[in-house]
């Protein structure tokens, strides 16, 4: 029932997100006046819409998809976000819930919204952030779609939450010892996530492990973006993008990040093909990496030990 009432509340804020997106023009403040200010119209007839056609995914459906003054048809894009978003309200607490960190020989399970440990509000802190965190990458997959540009205000905002996660983090395991694995234990890689072997032993057991690691993270991401960007003179990818690796870096730490960047490529590379063949886009046309950036960190926080554990299996490893 719960998961229930958060679906149906990330409804609500998906149509928040599509007028966001909608009205956002390159250079605007995201939370501009202009933007979060005044009623929804038809973009078309610009007749002001009442209550009634304002309902998430029912009034599309109701309306067959147009406008009931003009009958202009209207864009997929709002139900598809508003679902997305309801999708992130309910499936992100479900997986929290639900996901193992390993922790040394103690397997810590976030066990529902109460108890965590012995602190609960950082769990559901944790929770809000993870939520938080997949409403921007909705919101700069659209804006990235439409403009091909990523706001420096969402890669800030991400930047920041990853900042906030590694704060948190060990906040779960207050009352546990620090372990030389500790730069893995919040991995989505589970055990399979390596601690980075290279530091000195004094700083992987310190509680300044979890912070390296994500730094690391980071700033290797931004390191092979940028060198891309360099030998592509901007031509593959843009600064938005580096950016935005930066801040996954920052969220998700060391290994994950690999994946992440992997996933994106791969991914990437079959979509242009697909596109290619399809006379949709010609070699010298660019197509907006972020979409496919989230793709990749959506797929690591939801699969990344599945993925892991799979390729592992097939390698007989």
């Amino acid at each position: 029932m719960n998961y229930i009432v958060l679906f149906i509340f990330g409804l609500a804020v998906g149509s928040f997100l599509n007028v966001i997106s909608l009205r956002y023009r390159p250079g605007q403040k995201l939370l501009d006046r202009k933007i979060i200010g005044g009623r929804s119209h038809c973009p078309n007839c610009h007749k002001k819409l009442n209550w009634y056609e304002l309902i998430p995914v029912i009034s599309f459906l109701m309306q067959k998809g147009r406008c009931r003054h003009c009958g202009h048809r209207l864009s997929l894009q709002y139900p598809v976000v508003e679902l997305l978003s309801g999708f992130i309200f309910s499936l992100v607490p479900w997986h929290l819930k639900n996901f193992q960190f390993p922790i040394s020989n103690f397997q810590f399970l976030i066990s529902n919204f109460q108890s965590i440990t012995q602190l609960p509000n950082y769990q559901f802190l944790i929770t809000l952030i993870w939520i938080l965190i997949f409403l921007l990458f909705l919101l700069l997959s659209i804006i990235d779609l439409r403009h091909s540009i990523i706001p420096n205000s969402i890669n800030l905002s991400l930047a920041i939450l990853g900042i906030i996660l590694v704060i948190a983090y060990p906040k779960l395991s207050h009352s546990l010892s620090w372990n030389p694995n500790f730069s893995g234990r919040f991995s989505f890689f589970k055990y399979y996530a390596l601690p980075l072997d290279f530091l000195p032993l004094s700083i992987v057991n310190s509680q300044w492990s979890i912070v390296i690691n994500h730094l690391f993270a980071a700033l290797l991401g931004m390191a092979i973006f940028g060198l891309i960007i360099f030998l592509s003179r901007g031509r593959a990818m843009g600064m938005g993008d580096l950016k935005l690796v930066g801040a996954l870096g920052l969220i998700f730490g060391w290994p994950d990040i690999l994946m992440i960047m992997a996933l994106a490529f791969i991914i990437g590379a079959i979509v242009s093909v697909v596109f290619l063949i399809r006379k949709k886009k010609k070699m010298k046309d660019m197509i907006p990496f972020g979409p496919f950036l989230v793709i990749g960190a959506s797929l690591t926080f939801f699969l990344g030990y599945q993925i892991i554990d799979g390729y592992f299996k097939l390698f007989g490893l």
